[in-house]
């Protein structure tokens, strides 16, 4: 009773303090967020945005309109996707999420603009039928909408921004990238076996060059 007791009082402590609550257990909010109804829960391994020498994995959830629910129809508006992306560190995320905003306005045609949806600062990306809130929260990447949507709920946003609180500021598209590493990933030949490596011809006769 007393730990129980201890427990509410540090829960009314934080509200009143204006804390945050913590990350969920699987990082996505597996509820209902007002008239979003949760629906599935999903642990992927493809990482959309890649930071150098940061490991990460990815959770994402699925919300359906109530509404929609009732009448038995859905359609893609009727649908809204959540995906937590979860890196080992913070270092490099902040600038990979600006690098990667960047890119899609100037090379997929999307709008992209940095804005305040539900009371947190977020990137917007609207474009080819799909609209997203995105934003980075220290360690974290949070990304929020889907096809068909005109806007992306600020219910949902507020609801994730609680939990994770946004670390960009006004203008962040527009002016030096923040700090951190930045490389490229090593890229394979497409016909690259590792099970089946082709020989290197040139490294072999170097060799028997050597050996006159």
């Amino acid at each position: 009773m007393r730990t129980a007791v201890l427990g509410l009082c540090a829960a009314l402590v934080a509200a009143s303090c204006g804390g945050h609550p913590p990350p969920p257990k699987r990082r996505v909010i597996e509820g209902n967020v007002e008239s979003w109804v949760f629906r599935r829960y999903q642990r992927v391994a493809d990482i959309e945005v890649w930071v150098p020498k940061n490991q990460a994995i990815a959770h994402t959830a699925s919300y359906v309109k109530k509404d929609a629910l009732k009448r038995g129809r859905l359609g893609e508006q009727d649908v809204v996707n959540a995906f937590v992306t979860e890196y080992k560190t913070d270092a490099g995320v902040l600038r990979a999420v600006v690098k990667f905003s960047r890119r899609l306005a100037q090379e997929s045609g999307y709008v992209v603009e940095d804005k305040k949806r539900g009371g947190v600062r977020v990137i917007l990306v609207e474009g080819h039928g799909e609209a997203w809130a995105l934003w980075s929260s220290k360690k974290y990447i949070v990304k929020i909408g889907g096809r068909g949507l005109k806007t992306v709920p600020s219910s949902m946003v507020e609801s994730y921004g609680d939990r994770y609180p946004s670390s960009l500021s006004s203008g962040i598209l527009d002016g030096p990238l923040p700090p951190g590493p930045d490389e490229e990933p090593e890229v394979q030949p497409d016909d690259y076996d590792p099970n089946s490596p082709r020989p290197d011809y040139k490294h072999d006769e170097k060799k028997k060059q050597k050996k006159k």
